[in-house]
């Protein structure tokens, strides 16, 4: 049973690492602050439940297991709100965020326009 669970969580500790280097990759691939925003709240997010998931299944049911389900509650819930008030402070303060976005105006849409 021991060599089941160190399996499992050396799996989902390696798994969070490959979606932490891929968030990385990610950050720097993107050259807008608000694509860098979702890989890094997706990174954040996936990344880090599958590391405290690996590290819960090594420690067992226990006071450190049950502090570790805590942390990944506050994150599971503070990390997406966090990367949704920095994104909303980007579209907010930007003044070329249209640009930026290539966003289209109702009257590029239509199709009657002449």
């Amino acid at each position: 049973m021991e060599t089941i669970r160190f399996v499992l969580g050396t799996l989902l500790i390696l798994s969070g690492l490959v979606i932490f280097i891929i968030e990385v990759f990610g950050n720097y691939r993107f050259g807008y602050v608000l694509n860098r925003m979702q890989a890094a709240a997706i990174g954040d997010s996936f990344g880090i439940v599958l590391c405290l998931l690996g590290t819960m299944l090594y420690f067992g049911w226990s006071v450190a297991c049950l502090k570790l389900l805590f942390v990944e509650i506050f994150l599971w819930f503070s990390s997406p709100v966090s990367s949704h008030l920095v994104a909303k402070l980007e579209a907010e303060t930007n003044e070329d965020l249209a640009k930026e976005v290539k966003m289209r105006t109702q009257k590029e849409d239509d199709p009657c326009k002449d």
